[in-house]
């Protein structure tokens, strides 16, 4: 496997194949992520929801990088904005979200939400680099099916 040169750097859709790769990344990169945000259940899920929008950034043959997006008619969403931690700060997670922007764009979206943990303070700097600002809103959450609390 070659990882390629800097401008190897491709985003594509997901593919069966990075599978391995891309669960690897998450556990890595979202190793305190709540049991509903098991990698192998994330893929899953999104492959059978706007499988499109499941973006992988690849460096020759190796994937370096993953962006969910999603887009309810509504809203835009993206979660997953991922890239392994030795090739950070080289613009990748940053064209990742171009891309991201683009196609919700590209749907018709007007406005695009994210989260992320209050005390991630460098990820926060990223997007407030890229011109997202913290929406005055509360963030509600309820676990749904086998992840509520009285579920066995």
């Amino acid at each position: 496997m070659t990882d390629g040169t800097e401008n190897d750097f491709m985003i594509r859709p997901y593919l069966p194949a990075d599978r391995d790769a891309i669960v690897s990344l998450w556990q890595s990169v979202f190793e305190t992520d709540p049991p509903w945000s098991d990698p192998h259940d994330v893929i899953v899920r999104k492959r059978s929801v706007q499988p499109d929008l499941f973006l992988v950034g690849v460096l020759g043959e190796r994937v370096v990088g993953t962006v969910l997006a999603g887009f309810d008619g509504v809203r835009g969403w993206v979660h997953h904005l991922a890239v392994v931690p030795e090739l950070r700060r080289r613009g990748y997670a940053g064209r990742l979200m171009d891309r991201a922007e683009q196609v919700l764009l590209d749907l018709g979206c007007p406005k695009l939400n994210l989260q992320v943990r209050r005390s991630n303070a460098d990820v926060i700097a990223f997007y407030k680099n890229r011109g997202h600002s913290i929406d005055d809103v509360i963030s509600l959450g309820k676990p749904l099916g086998r992840w509520r609390r009285d579920a066995d």
